[in-house]
């Protein structure tokens, strides 16, 4: 395995795909029907389309892109689309190209942002899913960054989970393909790499509970994180602690680790699994 990709002297292009795909899991507990409508339009504005536009902004700037063209479109009643087109190189404004047609199709898409770096892409996608019996309401943000040539998506993962912040975080890494040297030898990978943990900062490290499932022979990483430090007050939507006893707190906070414990494992209760 060759560390140091800069001492490679490549056959034309660099053909290996590196691609980032990012989980991130919000849960929390609203009390009411009323209080439930009211976080789906917290939901619309917290992971707006204005919001999304500006991470994939900074994603793009953070690995040495250029954008080309952005188009957004909002659903009603609620949702939205954002179609960028980036490039690795700097490219003159005539250069630039038209933006992406949405269909009414894809409003069963809450919101989705969608990127392209010439062969590659960035892409963003929000679900939120609540369940009227239990008061629990989750909202998934998939990820996806997926590079050729000399940038690499693991240089954004650290804003990435700073920006969103969230309770749990899915990561999943993979070197496809391969690239020639000058003398014709195949390479699978133009750096080193054991973990997805090696391209996180300490800070971030110190702040998650994680563990891998590796394939080194395959060039596939595989790292779960959740959040260590857990105060009840920041998942109860709408501040609704005093509606309730002292037990009730304990019941929900119960209720909610559980919530994050299946996500973080993968797995829910047998009880459930075998209904």
């Amino acid at each position: 395995m060759n560390t140091d990709h800069t001492k490679i002297k490549l056959h034309g292009f660099n053909n290996l795909t590196k691609t980032l795909s990012v989980n991130f899991y919000n849960i929390c507990y609203a009390h009411t029907p009323a209080d439930q409508q009211d976080y789906l339009c917290h939901i619309d504005e917290a992971y707006s389309t204005k919001r999304l536009q500006q991470v994939l902004c900074e994603v793009v700037d953070i690995i040495g892109a250029d954008i080309l063209n952005m188009s957004a479109y909002d659903y009603e009643p609620r949702g939205s689309s954002v179609a960028c087109l980036i490039a690795e190189e700097p490219v003159l404004p005539t250069a630039v190209t038209a933006g992406l047609h949405v269909s009414k199709q894809d409003k069963a898409v809450q919101q989705s942002t969608v990127a392209h770096l010439d062969k590659s892409h960035v892409t963003a996608h929000t679900y939120p899913e609540s369940h009227p019996d239990d008061g629990i309401n989750t909202i998934r943000v998939d990820m996806d960054i997926s590079t050729c040539g000399e940038v690499s998506p693991l240089d954004a993962l650290d804003y990435l989970i700073e920006a969103f912040n969230e309770d749990v975080v899915i990561l999943d890494y993979r070197i496809r393909g391969f690239t020639r040297d000058t003398l014709g030898q195949k390479h699978y990978t133009d750096h080193g790499i054991a973990s997805i943990q090696d391209f996180l900062s300490e800070e971030t490290k110190h702040q998650y509970r994680m563990m891998d499932m590796n394939v080194l022979q395959t060039n596939t990483f595989h790292t779960r994180m959740k959040r260590l430090d857990f105060r009840l007050g920041d998942h109860l939507f709408g501040g609704c602690a005093h509606r309730f006893q002292k037990d009730e707190l304990t019941a929900l906070e119960t209720r909610l680790k559980k919530e994050m414990d299946e996500i973080y494992f993968g797995a829910s209760p047998l009880s459930n699994q075998a209904q």
